[in-house]
């Protein structure tokens, strides 16, 4: 179950991964990808419409993933056994503060003598 929930936690950061990269190549409506290669012609690359859809695809795919892993990250912690109480409930016993001696007569007492007040 262990190596499950390990793989479940690689997919989801390398999909998170991913998405950015896609999400920050995709160019904005009105730019061209043939454009920031040196030629005006938005066919240059990925053909006229090509790099829209092959980048949203892809980040689809990608979002797929990510939303597949975290549901199965949710299902696996849900499994777990929940401790029923408060995270205080859950740390181990105190151990009992060592009893205080009682404090120390003083010699002269001891003796039967009576310090003067």
């Amino acid at each position: 179950m262990q190596a499950f929930y390990t793989l479940l936690i690689v997919l989801q950061v390398v999909s998170a991964i991913a998405i950015i990269g896609l999400v920050l190549l995709q160019h904005g409506k009105g730019a061209d990808m043939g454009a920031s290669f040196g030629s005006g012609a938005s066919g240059s690359l990925f053909g006229a419409s090509g790099s829209a859809s092959f980048f949203s695809r892809a980040t689809a795919v990608c979002a797929v993933v990510f939303f597949v892993a975290t549901l199965g990250l949710s299902i696996v912690a849900s499994g777990k056994k929940a401790s029923g109480g408060t995270v205080l409930d859950s740390l181990p016993a105190a151990t009992q503060p060592a009893k205080q001696a009682a404090p120390a007569s003083a010699p002269a007492e001891s003796q039967g003598t009576q310090i003067p007040k």
